[in-house]
Parts: C-alpha cells; sequence; structure tokens
C-alpha cells in the first residue's frame, strides 16, 4: 500500500457552491483510499507554491492525488498545482498538467478538437470580432473563457446576434461574471450528452452514457446547463435536468458515436485517469463536443459517481483503477 495525498484547492471564507464542493471530493477520495489499504492524508494548495512545495517535500508522498480545480478562485491557474508536482518529480494521478491547461482554456481546446477532426461548434474570442471584416450571426452562447462549473452561466447567456460588433458588445457586458474572459460559441439547439470515462490498464472505459433532460421547461428558455441548475437545489433549473441512461434503440448509432468521439478526445488530449466530455446533438443528430473536462467532480451527487453506479463500478474500485492510471516512469 503507499502514502497518498489528497491535494485539492485552498477554501477559505465564504464561497460560492462550486468552489466548497471540493471538499465534499477530498472527504470521498480520503474514505476510498483508506478504504483500499492506503495511508491517505490532504493538504489544501493555495497561491503560496513555496508553502507548498515545503509541506510536500516534508511529507514525501509516494503519489498525489490531485483535485486541485483552482487558485486564488480563478480557474487559469488550474495547471499551477500539477506543474509543481512535475517540478518536484512527484507522480499524480489524472491529466497531466499539459492536457489540464489546454482544456481549461476553452479556445485552445476547441482549436486541438478541430485539428484532430472532431465536431464542436463554431466560436469566437473577442480578438477574432475586433478585427476588420469579422462576421458573426446567430444564436450564440456567451461562456467564461477559463472558468467551468458552469460559472457565470445563465438564461441570459444565449443571445441573437446580428454582427460582430454587437456580440463583442454583449461578451464585454458579461466579463465581470464570467471571470474577465469570454469565448462565444454557435449556440446548438439540441440535446445534452455526459460521457465518463475511467482509466484503466488497456485504456479508458467509456462510461454508461447519461442524457441531460429538460423536464417541464418553459418554451421560450434555452435548455441549458447553467450555474443554478448544477449548484442551487431549491432551483427549477437544478430539479428539472434529470440525468438519464435508457435509450431507444433508434439512439444506438447516436451513442456509438458519442462514445468513439469520447475516446478519441482522450486520445487528442492526452488524458488519464478519469475525464467526462459533453456534447450538444443538434435537430439532424449531429453531436459536437461542447466541453472536454479533466478530473471532473467526483462527489456522490455528480454526474460521474451516477455513471460509475449505472455501470456497477464501486467508488472505491474506481480509485483503485484510477491510481494504476499512472505513465511510464
Amino acid at each position: 500500500m503507499s502514502r497518498v495525498l489528497v491535494l485539492h484547492d485552498l477554501v477559505a471564507g465564504e464561497v460560492r457552491a462550486d468552489e466548497a464542493d471540493v471538499l465534499v471530493q477530498r472527504d470521498v477520495v480520503l474514505a476510498a483510499l483508506r478504504e483500499l489499504g492506503h495511508e491517505a492524508e490532504a493538504l489544501a494548495c493555495g497561491l503560496d507554491l513555496a508553502s507548498a512545495e515545503r509541506e510536500l517535500r516534508r511529507r514525501r508522498p509516494e503519489l498525489v492525488f490531485n483535485l486541485v480545480e483552482s487558485m486564488a478562485r480563478t480557474g487559469r491557474l488550474i495547471h499551477f498545482a500539477p506543474c509543481l508536482l512535475d517540478a518536484l518529480a512527484i507522480p499524480y494521478v489524472g491529466a497531466p498538467a499539459d492536457a489540464i491547461y489546454v482544456t481549461s482554456n476553452k479556445h485552445l481546446a476547441k482549436r486541438l478538437l478541430i485539428a484532430a477532426g472532431l465536431p464542436t461548434p463554431p466560436s469566437w474570442l473577442l480578438p477574432d470580432l475586433e478585427r476588420a471584416g469579422a462576421s458573426a450571426s446567430g444564436r450564440v452562447i456567451v461562456k467564461s473563457l477559463w472558468e467551468h462549473g458552469s460559472v457565470g452561466l445563465d438564461a441570459s447567456s444565449v443571445i441573437d446576434v446580428r454582427d460582430a460588433h454587437e456580440l463583442a458588445a454583449a461578451m464585454r457586458a458579461r466579463l465581470d461574471r464570467l471571470g474577465g474572459e469570454a469565448i462565444a460559441e454557435s449556440y446548438v439547439d439540441g440535446r445534452e450528452f455526459n460521457l465518463a470515462l475511467l482509466g484503466g490498464p488497456n485504456g479508458p472505459t467509456v462510461l454508461p452514457p447519461a442524457e441531460i433532460e429538460f423536464v417541464a421547461w418553459d418554451e421560450s428558455a434555452p435548455r441549458i446547463v447553467d450555474w443554478r441548475a448544477k449548484w442551487d437545489e431549491s432551483s427549477h433549473e437544478y430539479q428539472d435536468t434529470p440525468r438519464r441512461f435508457d435509450f431507444d434503440a433508434v439512439d444506438a448509432p447516436l451513442v456509438a458515436r458519442l462514445v468513439a468521439i469520447a475516446r478519441a478526445a482522450w486520445d487528442c488530449f492526452g488524458l488519464r485517469g478519469w475525464a467526462r466530455v459533453d456534447f450538444r446533438v443538434d435537430r439532424e443528430r449531429g453531436p459536437f463536443v461542447l466541453e472536454v473536462n479533466t478530473n471532473p467532480c467526483l462527489s456522490p451527487d455528480a454526474g460521474f459517481a451516477a455513471a460509475l453506479q449505472r455501470a456497477g463500478i464501486p467508488f472505491a474500485q474506481a480509485i483503485a483503477r484510477i491510481l494504476d492510471d499512472l505513465p511510464p516512469r
């Protein structure tokens, strides 16, 4: 058995529900590690990397379970923790630092998806819209470039624009709530799917695909999984977006295609441990990758745990597989 250190965000003071959730993940991972017989403890990691380095050297873990999702309450620094571990030559489970960086930046992730021939909706950054001759029109969704967990996302994020100037103005107006940088993406009106992947000795296992259903949704409201749908348990958005795992035979070709794309995304970004790929499927049954999530939420009420349960894989067994999914040394 190993000495495993669970590294996670430093959470202090008043925080949002999505920020506090990492403490739930920390506790369930610690419990699973101890159930597996490992010597497990936790360490919060903030911007004081010198202190984190000293503590890592003092504790001398054989392996780190990386749960860091942000630093100083910003997702754009998520890669600092695995970069520190790489610099100290401490092995860790989960996605490598470079994969975490490029998938956290939605623009870079899209460029790599497109280069790999994987479908993703067209998108714009502010500099794209400010160039001479820029064009943009139609229905779009404005997101944070870096933040995860649907931070800053609500029904008003889906807008109809006539030109690049109008879209740029709408993006600038939302920067404060989106962590300072935004990306706009063509809105795919259709169904939403999440595919979780679990690493293993023979490559990743794609867990049972889940569809997010929009139940009793107002016809005028955009079907999106916004911040309230993920984190506000009292909201209509949360209560009326159940996930389902059962599909009719007519969906079999679509599900098979989603599985194939999810595997290709895993390979494209060189992922390890566990991941989730989020899709939208348009009215013509065409799938589009929205995001590739490295080290997605492991809380008991989150989608990854639900997919494990559907697959009949105990949580501790999944953690054991994640521990085994290390690069060659």
